[in-house]
């Protein structure tokens, strides 16, 4: 399994490798733009193009963007609709100028509008996204933690989009401390092993190259958003363990988005591959 964490770019593409160097990341996962704006640059081919060698040389593959927080796929107003389209497509064209594997986004919320309605709404601008997608790129939507009328927030919906655009290079990216808010006991070995069985039914292992693994202190199914350090919240070093003791995710990707500095991310990735390497896999 490669694992990685989120790095900062403010200061430049090179920063960022030296930075996942430093904390011994095998991935990485950045923003190409400002989460919270729906402005963006012109896109920087050549900075991105050397990112890709800078990332070569390192050995950090795979490497995902996440795309800005204002992403509402579902919103009923066109002027919101039409800029997260925008920004899909924007980050879509910087992973094909970087080499980039993996598009990740969140779906955003129904709102007030018929839930129907809105998955439909969706659907259709992740298939606009995905018109003309380029090779070895694949978009992955990330599932919620369930709060109100947030998309995405149980396996089975993100299995409903899946089959409903049905297209090769679209696939989900699960975070576990998303997947406890919304109610999955995913804490012991029973627990991990009923997620990933259902899963398997809904969406498809497969569809599923990517996670973002983060603890939780927010009580199960508390439907709140708050990511916490590897093993100090409710998710815990049995959740962790139990993941690791699983096969199937030996050739998948994790990125770590827990809080805090350089030597929080160290630490954080220290106890994933040591919780790793006492299931008997080297990461």
């Amino acid at each position: 399994m490669r694992i990685g964490v989120h790095v900062r770019v403010s200061a430049g593409y090179p920063a960022a490798i030296e930075y996942a160097k430093r904390v011994k990341a095998t991935a990485i996962q950045i923003f190409s733009s400002n989460p919270r704006s729906y402005r963006t640059s012109p896109i920087n081919r050549p900075a991105l193009e050397k990112f890709r060698e800078l990332r070569k040389e390192a050995g950090i593959e795979p490497c995902a963007i996440h795309t800005p927080y204002l992403i509402n796929l579902a919103a009923e107003n066109e002027k919101v609709s039409t800029g997260s389209l925008a920004l899909l497509r924007f980050d879509l064209e910087a992973a094909e100028a970087g080499g980039v594997n993996y598009v990740n986004t969140h779906l955003g919320s129904y709102g007030k509008r018929d839930r129907e309605a809105g998955f439909a709404s969706a659907c259709r601008l992740l298939s606009a996204a995905l018109e003309g997608i380029t090779p070895g790129v694949t978009l992955v939507m990330e599932n919620s933690a369930g709060a109100g009328s947030l998309c995405g927030g149980t396996l089975e919906e993100l299995g409903r989009f899946i089959k409903a655009i049905d297209h090769p290079q679209f696939g989900v990216c699960l975070d576990t401390a998303h997947a406890w808010a919304a109610g999955y006991e995913i804490n012991s070995q029973r627990g991990v092993d009923d997620f990933l069985y259902q899963a398997a039914e809904q969406i498809g292992l497969d569809r599923i190259p990517m996670f973002h693994f983060n603890d939780t202190e927010v009580p199960l199914g508390g439907n709140r958003d708050r990511h916490h350090h590897i093993g100090e919240g409710n998710i815990g070093f049995d959740g962790f363990r139990a993941l690791a003791a699983r096969p199937e995710l030996r050739d998948k990707t994790a990125i770590l988005e827990t809080p805090g500095e350089e030597a929080d991310d160290a630490r954080n990735i220290e106890t994933i591959r040591a919780i790793f390497k006492g299931a008997g896999h080297e990461i």
